[in-house]
């Protein structure tokens, strides 16, 4: 984070927070806190909610007063920030599900298909998706939100020949449980079983059987390499011919997938600044966390968190708490991202932790590094993303400015399948720009080699020179931004950062 200003350095811990990574934060931080930080204006869009402004009021006053009114609102919110951290994800993840199954917005590039059913992209991402989750550009994506309840779900993909191709399969905690993809089970046709956690029983012969799901609930991600805008159509043909099918309708010719988009309904937190943890309460009954988390359960127990508790029963003060922890949980988990204290930092590159993509009982990274920043993310032999805020003086990537990043001819990315260098902004999203562009990797057409055989990359908001345009990153107008270099299949060297990314330089 930029350092503040001497007039910032004796204002309030509120008001030093970025305008754009707090106005990036989702609903949750937004609305309740512009609530509790302009009641009037709240009242006046909110006047059927009469009651919900001064709680939220009342919730936020120790951060302005620094004063305690009661031990047992302090105590929750302590407690609270806590569960919160623990439980963002299956709160994301509700929203998330909810909007991906209910919510037609824009089918061709935003998710939105029934549950057990494959919701394919049809073209590229661009900056009209605005779901976060800092989505790639290289690939159509294959999403499904899989309910595993009663019964295996079948996944089946044709023969991919020697294209990548990859399913992240991803428990309602955001942590991967297994893959299925040219990595790990090969390009021949195959299917293969989902399996919830109690279900047990036999499979058909031809059926391979995955890992146990640690939830009812779970995500597909799948991932299918795009080499240019002529072959969408191939690649669209390919994702025709992914198929869920449910274990008792499997191998049924002509069977249909019944449709349902009967999923839980997120509490939003514009109606009510509880929301958040009515939605966790939920959420846990529904999802139940491992048995090795009983005595943490049995702590957020006393504020009215965990599998069938209601938060509206607890006492007025610590009601209010769990608002002003909600409120303030969101921009917490952002400044951790950018902090970069998760990750091992070469030359301004964030290089993951080998935990990446499983973070398990790390709760701070689980709900930082891998929920808010990318709703899940590749086991690091999949796939590693490097993230980069700053310059080669360590100085914050600035809006307008220019600069560079040059692989020197012997050290390009070390990768088995691809990789490529996107732009994002605060809000986790591509970033728009007038040359629609959002990405430049080893597949861009037209790239050109320096003189030595090197590869330059220029990276700012104006078209460059003509002969610098093909190795162009258009970077954002105003605000935040960062860039993400994305290894597919990466070699040892890049998993163990023994492969140094070279920084970038600023060059205007």
């Amino acid at each position: 984070m930029p350092e503040p200003s001497q007039s910032q350095s004796q204002s309030p811990a509120w008001r030093r927070i970025p305008e754009d990574v707090a106005g990036a934060a989702v609903t949750v931080a937004r609305a309740a806190g512009h609530a509790a930080l302009h009641p009037r204006a709240t009242i006046d869009r909110a006047r059927h909610l009469p009651e919900i402004v001064p709680a939220l009021g009342h919730a936020v006053k120790p951060i302005l007063t620094g004063r305690m009114g009661d031990w047992r609102g302090e105590y929750a919110y302590t407690l609270g920030e806590q569960a919160f951290v623990y439980g963002f994800p299956y709160i994301y993840n509700a929203r998330l599900r909810h909007d991906w199954v209910t919510r037609p917005r824009n089918p061709a590039t935003i998710p939105y298909a029934p549950v057990n059913h494959f919701w394919h992209a049809e073209r590229l991402l661009d900056a009209t998706y605005h779901d976060g989750g800092c989505p790639n550009n290289d690939t159509l994506y294959s999403t499904a939100w899989v309910h595993l309840g009663s019964e295996p779900i079948i996944l089946s993909h044709p023969d991919m020949g020697d294209r990548y191709f990859t399913f992240e399969l991803v428990g309602i905690t955001s942590d991967n449980f297994d893959y299925v993809g040219q990595r790990t089970t090969g390009s021949d046709a195959g299917s293969f079983a989902l399996v919830g956690p109690g279900w047990k029983g036999k499979l058909p012969a031809e059926v391979r059987r995955l890992k146990k799901a640690p939830s009812p609930w779970v995500l597909i991600l799948g991932r299918t390499l795009v080499d240019g805008p002529e072959d969408v159509p191939r690649v669209r043909e390919l994702q025709e011919q992914y198929r869920l099918t449910p274990l008792s309708l499997f191998g049924k010719k002509d069977a249909k997938v019944p449709e349902s988009r009967d999923v839980l309904v997120p509490v939003p937190v514009e109606e009510d600044p509880l929301g958040p943890w009515k939605t966790l309460n939920l959420m846990l009954a529904e999802n139940p966390p491992p048995s090795r988390h009983r005595v943490l359960l049995q702590q957020f127990a006393q504020i009215g968190i965990g599998p069938g508790l209601d938060v509206e029963a607890q006492p007025e003060a610590v009601r209010r708490s769990l608002a002003r922890a909600a409120a303030v949980g969101v921009p917490l988990l952002k400044q951790q991202i950018l902090s970069g204290d998760w990750a091992e930092l070469v030359h301004g590159w964030r290089y993951p932790p080998p935990e990446m993509g499983r973070f398990g009982d790390d709760f701070l990274k689980r709900a930082a590094d891998q929920s808010l920043i990318g709703i899940a993310a590749n086991d690091p032999a999949e796939a590693v993303y490097l993230l980069n805020f700053e310059d080669a003086n360590g100085d914050k990537l600035e809006s307008g400015g220019r600069y560079e990043l040059r692989f020197p001819g012997n050290a390009l990315p070390p990768v088995d399948a691809f990789w490529s260098l996107t732009a994002y902004g605060a809000d986790m999203n591509l970033i728009p720009n007038p040359a629609d562009r959002y990405s430049v990797g080893d597949r861009s057409a037209g790239l050109r080699r320096d003189a030595d055989g090197g590869l330059t990359l220029h990276l700012q908001r104006e078209r460059p020179e003509e002969d610098k345009e093909a190795n162009w990153l258009p970077t954002a107008a105003d605000g935040t931004w960062f860039v993400a270099l994305r290894m597919y299949r990466p070699s040892p060297a890049v998993i163990d950062a023994t492969w140094e990314c070279p920084p970038l330089t600023r060059v205007a």
